[in-house]
């Protein structure tokens, strides 16, 4: 996906700080955390987070928060669930189909909880 597309696509202006941004996600296998970034970046915290802000507004980035209060971040795509370790608060993204579905409502986040792979095996 073409970082200039984009946001030509949802009539924003191109700045060095959302093109920074977007470069970052669209390389990013998992979302991402203000504190995963902070050090990959070159623009103080306000501005990450007023870009993100309206990254969000137009649909460009979709956001949850995680068991750590921390709020993650990715490229909105094809709707998929997120997988959260209690144990380790890894976060996974499932590339199952989960069809969740409740009638007159909007399903827009599917967050699973429990303990993962990694995390099982040490305990056996």
């Amino acid at each position: 996906m073409e970082i200039e597309k984009i946001i030509q696509d949802k009539n924003l202006k191109l700045t060095s700080a959302r093109k920074e941004i977007l470069e970052i996600f669209l390389n990013s296998q998992k979302p991402l955390a203000y504190e995963d970034i902070k050090d990959k970046i070159t623009m103080d915290k306000a501005t990450f987070y007023r870009n993100i802000s309206k990254f969000e507004d137009k649909a460009i980035v979709h956001s949850f928060e995680s068991n750590d209060k921390k709020r993650y971040y990715e490229i909105q795509s094809t709707p998929h669930a997120h997988f959260i370790c209690n144990n380790c608060n890894t976060i996974e993204c499932l590339q199952d189909v989960i069809n969740f579905e409740i009638k007159n409502h909007i399903v827009q986040d599917i967050l699973i909880k429990g303990i993962c792979e990694v995390c099982f095996l040490k305990r056996v």
